[in-house]
């Protein structure tokens, strides 16, 4: 079978739609013979920057001399992103091989349940039988959606669970509050299992440990192990100290924009210290390299220069919100910042145009490439109280274009409101 005729049966599953719950994703595992039982597992979950720390703390294990296994989603440009050991992506060949065999067991699960597998169940059981059979030393999962019923919580032992924070996000399925999003996000403590959070919202921290001390998992706190501050921006990244209880890890790197990625960094070291703790061989020059190693694509990613052409993925309020302090702080470095935003229908828009029109001197809006992007162009309405010229264009080809004609060398180009109109750009630029 070709990749795009598996692809196409997989993309029918969607029709499904979200379905919470573990009773489907633990019956396929089962019948794949339990392959997330047979490798060392980190779990990471949190509303923003878990992509982030499992893209740091990966790369500090492949530096250690460990073989690492990530799974993450979404892909920007292509479904092999999300499957990958030691950096590199899962080749096509294989990945069809095993989409053949899991969706082959799909009547089967249907049998016994009376459900069929949803296309992340099926993408969450490939990493398990992938890294199964690859016999990789161990495995990083990103959470999906909350915890507690995402299709991830199969893992029974972890090595490791991080919640980076929580934030609103997904609240048709998680809850209206931050404490009903924290209970969702804290279902992926287990029983005597190491915790880590990076959350500084009290609310959230008092379910976290309440829901640790229940379970008598030892929670860390990386605000109360870790203190890292600025030092400066530099080419292709920026430069950071941080000091734990255990180590001063003094000037350091990472190839990544933003502040808020110092937390994210401080988390990751934290994390690998506590798989030291657990015998885990991982030295602070090895922390050091991987950091300034890391790779997460999509995430305040320079694409060009002259104009400055950014893409970020933010697309919930918490996104926005560091994204607009980065700009508020690059604008006045540029002449201009002309914003092409494309954003999903249950994302908070108003949020999002509150805190970036006011730093924009143009805006064109642009329609992600999703189901939930219907009514996109409605998004232009949201700006007109903030007396900003406004363009409307679907085709994003031509609204990026739209954007070069319009820029000058001196100006910034910011694209933004969806990680699904982040890869249809990256897919334009590769063209």
């Amino acid at each position: 079978m070709e990749l795009n005729e598996v692809l196409t049966k997989l993309g029918e599953l969607t029709r499904f739609g979200i379905n919470l719950g573990l009773q489907r994703i633990a019956g396929l595992l089962k019948i794949l013979g339990n392959p997330q039982e047979q490798i060392p597992i980190i779990h990471v979950g949190g509303t923003n920057g878990k992509g982030s720390t499992l893209a740091m703390l990966s790369s500090i294990l492949r530096e250690s001399g460990y073989r690492v296994g990530t799974f993450i989603s979404p892909h920007l440009v292509s479904y092999c992103e999300r499957f990958a050991i030691n950096g590199e992506n899962i080749a096509e060949e294989r990945l069809v091989l095993l989409l053949e065999e899991i969706m082959g067991a799909l009547a089967e699960v249907r049998r016994q349940t009376g459900e069929t597998p949803t296309e992340f169940e099926v993408l969450t059981a490939l990493a398990f039988l992938y890294f199964a059979c690859e016999k990789v030393d161990l495995a990083v999962i990103e959470v999906g959606m909350g915890g507690d019923i995402d299709s991830t919580n199969v893992v029974k032992k972890p090595l490791l669970s991080i919640i980076t924070n929580v934030s609103f996000d997904h609240q048709d399925y998680l809850g209206k509050s931050l404490v009903e999003i924290a209970e969702k996000k804290s279902g992926i403590i287990k029983p005597g299992c190491a915790i880590l959070t990076a959350s500084r919202n009290e609310e959230v921290l008092q379910v976290i440990r309440r829901k640790a001390q229940a379970l008598q998992a030892p929670l860390r706190e990386a605000r109360q192990e870790a203190m890292w501050r600025w030092q400066e921006e530099a080419n292709g990244g920026q430069y950071f100290a941080v000091r734990t209880l255990r180590f001063d890890y003094g000037r350091l790197f990472l190839p990544l924009w933003g502040e808020h990625q110092l937390e994210n960094a401080a988390t990751a070291i934290v994390a690998a210290e506590i798989l030291q703790e657990q015998g885990w061989q991982i030295s602070a020059q090895s922390i050091k390299q991987g950091l300034a190693k890391t790779k997460w694509p999509g995430r305040l990613e320079i694409v060009g220069q002259n104009p400055l052409f950014v893409l970020d993925g933010a697309h919930n309020p918490a996104g926005m919100n560091v994204l607009s302090q980065w700009l508020a702080r690059k604008k006045r470095e540029v002449r201009r910042v002309l914003l092409v935003i494309g954003m999903l229908d249950d994302k908070d828009w108003h949020t999002a145009v509150e805190l970036l029109a006011p730093l924009a001197d143009l805006v064109i809006i642009t329609k992600p490439n999703s189901h939930r992007a219907r009514h996109w162009e409605e998004l232009s309405k949201n700006f007109q109280d903030y007396n900003l010229p406004v363009m409307v264009i679907e085709n994003l080809a031509e609204a990026l274009q739209k954007a070069e004609q319009e820029a000058q060398k001196d100006d910034l180009i910011l694209v933004t409101g969806s990680l699904y109109l982040l890869g249809e750009v990256k897919k334009i630029i590769a063209k």
